[in-house]
C-alpha cells in the first residue's frame, strides 16, 4: 500500500499537469505512464520532477488510441473543476491511467450546472461519443444515475461514493463503490496518538454514514494507540458542523478548539477543511486531511485519511473490460465496499509529517487490516458511539 498508493497519488499530480481544461462537450487528456509513476514513488521528489518531464514528452509523441470511438471511458465531473485536488482529479487520473494502459480513449464531461438534468445531459453526450463505461463520483449523482441506467441498458455505469442508501435499486449495468472509511480514520487516529498528540479534534460535515465512519474510526484508532502506550490522558473534541461548506462560524469554532489546547483536528467534510485550515494557521495548530492527500494545502497538514480513488477506478474498470464491458457478479447491481484488503484506503506515509510514528509501524497496522486480524467497527449510528476507556471524547452539539 505504501508505495502503490503513493505512486497513484503522484500519477494524479502528473497527469493533471498534462490535462487540457474541460468543457461541457468533453475533453480528452492522456495519462502518465504508470511505470514512471511507480519509479517516482521509489525515487522521491527530485525523480518525480524528472519523471513528469519524461511523461509529458512521451505523451506528446504518443499515437492516439485506435479503439474506433471518440470516447471509450467517460468521466462526468462532480461539482467543481477537474483539478480540484479531490474527487474529480483523482477519479479522472484513474480513468486516464486505465485507458492509457489499454489503448483506449478517455474524455471527461463537465455539467453546465449543479443539477440532475445537467448531469444526465453530459452522460448522454458521453454515450453519443461511444462511451462503453461512464464513471462518476459523489452521492449527488444518485438521481441522474437512476435515470440513465434504465435509459442505456447496454452501457455500464461506475459510481464512486454512491451507496444503496443513495440509489436504492442499482441495475445490473451499474456498480456502486463505497469505502471502508472507518479503516482510514482508524489509521489516522492511531498514528496521531502514537506520534505524541494527546489533544485531538474531529470536525465532521453532515453526519452522513461516510463522515460518521471516518470519525468513529478515528476515535477507535486513538483509543487503541492510547492502550498500546499505557496512557489515559488523550482527549478528543468531536463535532458535526451540519454543513460541507466553509463558514466563518466553523472557523470560529476551530479557533476556540485550538486556543483551548487542541493540537490536531481531523477535518472531514468537503470544503469545511478550509475553515479548519485557516484556524490551524492562525493558531499554530495541525490538521489531518481527508479523502485524498491534502499535504499540498499547507505544512500544518500532518497526514490524510485517504480513499484510493484512482486505484478503485482501475480495479473496477479492469473487471468490466475483462467481461466484455459488463460488470462481473462481484460488482453488477451491487454496492461493493473497498478497503485496505483492496489497497483502496490508507495514509500517504511519504508525504506525512510524523516524528515518532514510522513506516514499520504503519505497515504492521495496515497488514492487520488486510488479513482481518484487526476489525474496525463500521457503525454509523450517531446514537451509539464507540466504547472507550483510555481516551475521553467530548461530543459537542
Amino acid at each position: 500500500m505504501k508505495k502503490k498508493l503513493l505512486a497513484i497519488v503522484l500519477a494524479a499530480s502528473m497527469v493533471m499537469s498534462l490535462a487540457a481544461c474541460g468543457s461541457s462537450a468533453g475533453t480528452a487528456a492522456p495519462a502518465a505512464e504508470p511505470e514512471a509513476a511507480a519509479d517516482t514513488a521509489d525515487a522521491g521528489a527530485d525523480a518525480a520532477a524528472d519523471t513528469a518531464d519524461t511523461a509529458a514528452a512521451d505523451t506528446a509523441a504518443a499515437e492516439p488510441a485506435s479503439s474506433g470511438s471518440t470516447t471509450d471511458v467517460a468521466f462526468v465531473t462532480d461539482v467543481g473543476n477537474i483539478d480540484d485536488q479531490s474527487f474529480n482529479q483523482y477519479t479522472w487520473a484513474g480513468v486516464q491511467q486505465f485507458c492509457s494502459d489499454n489503448g483506449l480513449n478517455a474524455n471527461y464531461y463537465k455539467p453546465s450546472e449543479d443539477s440532475d438534468a445537467a448531469r444526465v445531459e453530459q452522460m448522454d453526450n458521453a454515450i453519443k461519443d461511444g462511451a462503453k463505461v461512464v464513471v462518476m463520483a459523489g452521492y449527488l449523482f444518485a438521481a441522474a444515475l437512476g435515470e440513465v441506467q434504465e435509459k442505456y441498458p447496454d452501457v455500464s455505469f461506475l459510481a464512486l461514493d454512491v451507496s444503496k442508501g443513495d440509489l436504492e435499486n442499482p441495475a445490473a449495468n451499474t456498480a456502486l463503490i463505497t469505502y471502508k472509511e472507518e479503516q482510514a480514520g482508524y489509521l489516522a487516529g492511531y498514528a496521531a496518538v502514537t506520534d505524541g498528540y494527546k489533544e485531538l479534534g474531529f470536525l465532521g460535515g453532515m453526519a452522513v454514514p461516510a463522515v460518521v465512519r471516518y470519525g468513529y474510526g478515528f476515535v477507535q484508532g486513538a483509543e487503541q494507540a492510547a492502550k498500546d502506550q499505557g496512557i489515559s490522558d488523550v482527549n478528543i473534541k468531536y463535532w458535526y458542523s451540519g454543513s460541507f461548506v466553509a463558514t466563518d462560524d466553523i472557523k470560529a469554532k476551530m479557533d476556540s478548539w485550538y486556543s483551548e489546547g487542541t493540537e490536531v483536528v481531523f477535518a472531514c467534510g468537503g470544503s469545511i477543511c478550509n475553515s479548519c485550515l485557516a484556524a490551524a494557521q492562525a493558531n499554530n495548530g495541525k490538521m489531518i486531511g481527508v479523502d485524498v492527500d491534502q499535504s499540498n494545502l499547507d505544512p500544518c497538514v500532518i497526514t490524510s485519511a485517504m480513499k484510493a480513488l484512482s486505484n478503485s477506478v482501475i480495479v473496477t474498470l479492469t473487471d468490466a473490460k475483462a467481461n466484455g464491458w459488463k460488470f462481473s457478479d462481484a460488482y453488477a447491481g451491487k454496492e461493493t465496499t473497498l478497503g485496505a484488503a483492496e489497497d483502496c484506503v490508507g495514509l500517504p506515509m511519504d508525504s506525512s509529517v510524523f516524528t515518532t510514528f514510522n513506516q514499520e509501524q504503519y505497515d504492521k497496522l495496515f497488514a492487520s487490516l488486510v488479513d482481518g486480524s484487526l476489525v474496525v467497527d463500521n457503525s454509523f449510528d450517531t446514537a451509539v458511539t464507540p466504547k472507550v476507556s483510555n481516551v475521553k471524547v467530548d461530543y459537542q452539539e
